[in-house]
Parts: structure tokens; sequence; C-alpha cells
């Protein structure tokens, strides 16, 4: 069997890696600022390794689940040579397309096969090993991950070479954005208008508007609970970032890129940038963020 390595014990890490001990019964693992699920997943049998040059030299197959391309970036520059050719290092986060592009161009040169899988779901799909995962890689790559893949996700889904994974992701991700913005907005006319969310969302759910974004940012606020997407502002941004720089290449930068790009940019400037996305709801922020500009 092969080795598997992985970094990135975030919220959705350590539920993926989780799963990838128990049902491959080795992993190494490497550790960060919170010891708690290093510590859980040792104590579950994981090796941890010293950095991400041993990582790489103890591994055949290397998971990423990082929040962003620079810091992808940074950690496949510290494996260095232990990164060697025949190994394989898929990027399971959302990363930007061009950086993407780059990397396989670079790790293929060395001999090091490449796949980036950015994935669909959250915290609780992790943990259950349920996630989506949108590959690109080569047909032999993906023959390859596709067994890893399945060990913490519930679809596996090839859609061509290194670049269209990312691309259907941000699809996926542009809806989610534009949808999660609109639902705020149009809850905060609700509060305005002296709606009852309740019973809005009781209604809502029994037609067209319903969606899973819509359900798990209101079916919790309406209960006062403004937690209820675990997705920061910052997060939102980066991924319209990503989302903005792949439509501008194909020429389709319009109104409504960018207006959703500038509805999570201005709750970012404002401070906000760190709270999750259905935060945005609470009272003592709608007031402030959704007040038309004159």
């Amino acid at each position: 069997m092969e080795r598997i390595g992985f970094i990135g014990l975030g919220a959705m890490g350590h539920g993926i890696a989780a799963n990838v001990l128990a049902k491959h019964g080795q992993l190494t693992i490497l550790g960060n600022r919170d010891r708690t699920p290093v510590e859980d997943l040792v104590s579950k049998g994981a090796e941890e390794a010293q950095d991400a040059a041993d990582l790489a030299d103890k591994s055949d197959a290397v998971l990423l689940c990082l929040p962003n391309s620079n810091v992808v970036e940074r950690v496949i520059g510290n494996m260095g040579d232990a990164l060697s050719p025949g190994k394989t290092l898929i990027d399971t986060g959302t990363s930007s397309q061009k950086s993407t592009l780059l990397l396989a161009e670079t790790l293929e040169s060395r001999g090091v096969r490449f796949a980036e899988a950015p994935l669909t779901g959250g915290k609780t799909q992790a943990e259950e090993g349920v996630l989506g995962a949108l590959v690109g890689a080569e047909d032999n790559v993906f023959g390859r991950i596709e067994p890893i893949l399945n060990m913490f996700c519930a679809s596996v889904q090839h859609f061509g070479p290194v670049g269209s994974g990312a691309a259907a992701k941000f699809v996926n991700n542009y809806m989610v954005m534009g949808i999660a913005a609109v639902v705020c907005e149009a809850f905060h006319v609700a509060r305005l208008t002296d709606s009852d969310w309740g019973k809005l969302y009781d209604v809502v759910i029994r037609g067209s508007a319903d969606s899973g974004v819509f359900r798990r940012i209101i079916g919790n606020a309406k209960d006062g609970d403004y937690e209820g997407y675990v997705f920061s502002i910052e997060n939102a941004l980066k991924d319209m970032g990503y989302i903005t720089e792949m439509n501008t290449s194909l020429g389709r930068n319009t109104a409504l890129n960018k207006a959703i790009h500038d509805f999570f940019s201005a709750a970012a400037d404002a401070g906000h940038g760190d709270k999750l996305l259905s935060e945005l709801l609470r009272p003592e922020l709608s007031s402030k963020l959704f007040n038309a500009k004159k």
C-alpha cells in the first residue's frame, strides 16, 4: 500500500485525515500550532513528521488541505528534493487556477505527479467522509489517486487535466457566494420591514428560493445563531478573487462578478474578515454593511 502524508489539519483537514487513517491504517501528518488534532491522530496511530521535507520523504502520496495558493506554494517549496520523482501530490484546497497550472508544470518536469482535487462540503461532511471532489489530473494520475479520495469523499468526479478541477470548483463557488450575498441582503431587508424570519424561512424552503446555502445561513440565524455557515468572510473574498481571475481570463468579469466580489471586499475592509459569512446578519453588522450608498 502507498504511504500517505497529510498537511493541513484545520477544521476540514482533521476530519479528512481521520478518515484516511481509519481506512488506510497508516498516515504521516505535519503538526501545526493547534496541537489538539495532531494529538488526536497520533493517539490513533498516525506518525508526526518533523517538517514538510520529512513528511515528503516518508510518503508516496501527499495530500494538502491548505488555506490558499501562497501557502500551498510555500509548503511545496519546503519539501525540497524530498518530493522526488515518482511521488504524487494532491492539492485538495481551493487554489488559484493560474498558480495550480504553474505548479503542475514545475512538478511534472521533476517527475512528480500532481493533481488538484478541490472539495465541496464542510467540517461535518469531512468528518463523515462524504465530501465531493472536483478533480483535475491526467488520466493515469487520476487512476492512482481515486482510491485515496474515496477514503473521505462520497463523490469523486474527474473533470479533465489539471486546471479543470479548479474551473469546476469556481463555477460551484461562484453560485454559492452569489446566493450567500443575496440571502444576507434579502434578510436584512426582511428585518427592516419587520418580516418574521421564522415564518419566511418556513415559506422559502417550500419554494424555488430554497438552497443549501439558504438553510445553513437562515436556518440558524432565525433563532439568533449567526454561526450556522462555517466559512469566513476572508475565505469568501479569497475565492471570489480566484473566480474573478479566471473570469477575467475568459473575458467574463461582469457587473455581477464585480458586485459579489465587492460585497465581500466591503465586509473585509470594514474589519470583519475573520467573522463567519452568516455573521453578516448580526444586527450590529448588517445595519452598517447594508446601508445604501448615496
